[in-house]
Parts: structure tokens; sequence; C-alpha cells
């Protein structure tokens, strides 16, 4: 197949994905996790199995600095463009600051690769303000861990909190925003935990077990805006089944009487099962399945509108190609059965790429994904495998330890499986 231009934001049927090259330009060093190679895994894959075929190309913007301070200090973009243009030793960085650990090494043109990546999420809540769309996905974002004054967690500029910021000041007055990535989203959270027009959920390895060590259920909120943060956290091992039957216990119940007008989605993939940095079992077909469930709640409650955007996820062949792929898919209204096979361009231009990597044959693991709904306390667990039980058992204290702390405080009953 023809492939697409290199700078696109790809729109179909009131849809649209954003896109630019200059996303890989975010590069920590050549040993880092992150490795941009990730996005253009991906972008290959969605195009090399036609999911871009017949659509329009436009290429994003990188955001401007007064975009940047409506979350971020003066101060911290300073130190970040000065960073970038003069790498120094870590030590002469200021530690508030973030820059030069081991996580958020200095590279150069820190500041501009941040901020095309928080031009394209700016960009894609644009399209959606403005009804030119009702869907927009952005894999190149999500660095939900930058605080207002540091880098923190391999997020130099917090694109989704700018994104946000933004859309509060441009007709909307409520949005939900949904976390799914394996570590806990917590700057999303601190940007506007004050905030009662946005509501943030987030679904995470428990913080006892995972950096950054935040995001207990008791973490609601301050103030007007108590009940408005929302955190499920899951212990290691957590797979498909319980993982889905933990989302849909909080989250449906929370984003309907919340009333969004837009939902935000953070779709990091490191919940994988095969991720090196975490220690959740989730599958793609598992991965999928709440890009799908976070899909219809937006068809639902917000009349379509539907932001996604990207995360962690270092599974960089294997996985974030395919589960980003199935995202793109999501928003374009087009399904890529888990069965189909890979195409033999993408697997031709991995190999390349790393010889001696076992490539997937197909776009999803065949996982039965199926699970039993929460059905209030006590409910489900008497399956007589221990194994099921006991996992049945963990998953429902953490489901009932994040209802308890917030749902009554939205106006619903915690041990009511209705709500």
């Amino acid at each position: 197949m023809a492939s697409s231009p290199e700078s696109e934001l790809v729109q179909n049927l009131n849809n649209a994905v954003v896109w630019s090259p200059e996303y890989l330009s975010y590069s920590w060093s050549p040993e880092h996790p992150m490795n941009p190679a990730r996005l253009d895994l991906t972008m290959v894959l969605a195009r090399e199995i036609g999911l871009l075929e017949g659509v329009e190309v436009i290429e994003p913007d990188p955001a401007g600095e007064n975009d940047l301070l409506r979350i971020h200090t003066a101060a911290y973009v300073e130190a970040v463009k000065h960073a970038g243009e003069s790498p120094v030793p870590s030590s002469m960085i200021d530690p508030p600051y973030g820059l030069g650990s081991a996580d958020n090494p200095i590279f150069p043109r820190m500041h501009e690769a941040g901020s095309i990546i928080v031009g394209g999420t700016l960009r894609a809540a644009q399209e959606i303000a403005s009804g030119r769309t009702r869907r927009a996905v952005s894999i190149g974002g999500g660095m939900h861990h930058a605080m207002s004054n540091s880098a923190s967690g391999f997020c130099v500029y917090n694109d989704v909190a700018v994104a946000i910021s933004w859309l509060l000041e441009n007709g909307f007055d409520r949005i939900a925003y949904i976390d799914v990535d394996v570590h806990h989203g917590d700057g999303v959270q601190h940007a506007f935990e004050s905030d009662p027009r946005v509501l943030t959920i987030s679904i995470h390895q428990h913080p006892a077990t995972l950096w950054p060590s935040t995001g207990y259920p008791h973490e609601v909120g301050y103030g007007a805006a108590q009940g408005t943060a929302l955190n499920l956290a899951v212990l290691p091992g957590t797979a498909d089944a319980m993982w889905l039957r933990g989302f849909h216990a909080v989250v449906p119940g929370a984003i309907a009487a919340f009333e969004p007008q837009l939902i935000i989605s953070q779709c990091g993939v490191d919940t994988h099962r095969e991720d090196p940095l975490a220690d959740l079992a989730l599958t793609v077909d598992g991965q999928r399945a709440a890009f799908l469930a976070m899909r219809d709640l937006a068809d639902t409650y917000t009349d379509g509108r539907w932001l996604a955007v990207g995360g962690g996820g270092y599974g960089l062949l294997r996985v974030v190609p395919r589960s980003w792929t199935h995202l793109i898919a999501a928003t374009l209204d087009r399904t890529i059965d888990p069965g189909t096979a890979i195409p033999q361009g993408w697997r031709d231009y991995a190999h390349r790429l790393a010889p001696k990597v076992q490539l997937p044959d197909t776009m999803g693991e065949g996982a039965d994904i199926s699970f039993q709904r929460w059905d209030g306390p006590g409910g489900g667990r008497e399956t007589g495998v221990a194994q099921h039980d006991r996992e049945l058992s963990r998953i429902d204290q953490a489901i009932l330890a994040t209802r308890r702390a917030t749902f009554p405080l939205l106006g619903l009953d915690p041990d009511d499986a209705r709500d």
C-alpha cells in the first residue's frame, strides 16, 4: 500500500488522529526505556494494515509558551530551555526541576520536543472543541507525570493538563479524565485535585508496589472538588478479567454521576504482562477492550466527544504497536479483528530494527477477555477454584476501597452494584 505523508492530522468521518514525525525527537537517551521507536512502529503498522487509507492529512504545531504556562511555572520552562540548549552535568541543574536524573536525563532541544507533544494534544482538543471532530487521538501524548515545576517519570511537559486547562477556558466545564496507565496519573490529578470541573480517574498498580507511590483510594480531591479524584489501585499480577471487572465496577458509575461534556483517556499500555517496568498481566486483547469501553462511555455520556492519548508502554515491538493501532482504530470507528495477521511489510521493518526479537504474528493474543461483573460486596466469590477466588477477593477489596472513599461524595451508594 502507498504510505501516507510524514506529518499528519488524519481525519475520517468526524474522527481524527494527530501525528507529527517531530514526536520522534522526544528521545531521552539510546538506553532509555521510553524509546520513540515505539511511536514510529505504531504508525508504520497502522499504515501497513490499511487503517489510514483514504484519510486527509494535517500537521499539528508546537505549543506556544503561553499555553505551557497554563500549567508550568516560567522558571521551569526556562530551565528546560536552558538544559536543552546547552546540556550540562546534572549536578548543575536545580534539583527541584527534576532534570538530569536517570529517569529524566537532559537531551538536546528538550523544550522543542516537549512542546510538539503538548501541541499535538492541544490540537486534538481544539478539533473537538470546534466541532470539527468528535474523537481525536495523539499517541505521542500522555505525559501525565510532569508537575508544574519539575520533570517527572519520563515527562517534561504535561500535555494533558495543558489541554484540559485550555478546554476549561473554551466552552467546557465538566471534563472527565480516565488514566489506564500502570502508573498513577499523579501530575494530572495534582493539577486539578481542587477543581470540581475536572474528574480524574486512575486505574494503576498499587502504589505500595510501584512508583510514584501515590494513588491510594483515600486521595479524593480537596475542598469543593472532593469526590472528583478516584483511584483504583490493583495488585501485581492482575490480569484481563479482574482488571476489567474493576474498571466496570468503578468507572461507568462515576462518569454517569459526573455527567461530563468530554472524556479524555490516557492509554498507557505498560499494564501488559510483558512490560519490563511493571507487574500487571493484561494482554493486547484486554487493553483493546479497555479502549473500546472508554469510547463507549463517550458515546453514551458525552455525545461521542473523546480525546485519547498514549503514555507509558515499553514493550517496544511486541506490545505498543499493536495496542495503539487498536486505539487508532477505535478512534476512527474501524474494527481490526485481533486474529488479523500482522502485515509482512511491518514485520520486515521491525526485523531490521531488532533482528533478535520474536515478532507477533497476529494483532491480538487470543486471550479470553470475558469477565464477571461486580455485583456488590461479597458477590461472585464462590467458584470453588482457589486461585480464581483469591484473585476475585483481591480485586473486590480494591473496588470497595475506591467506591467507599468516593462514591458517597458523588451522591452514589458504594455498595449498590447498579451505581
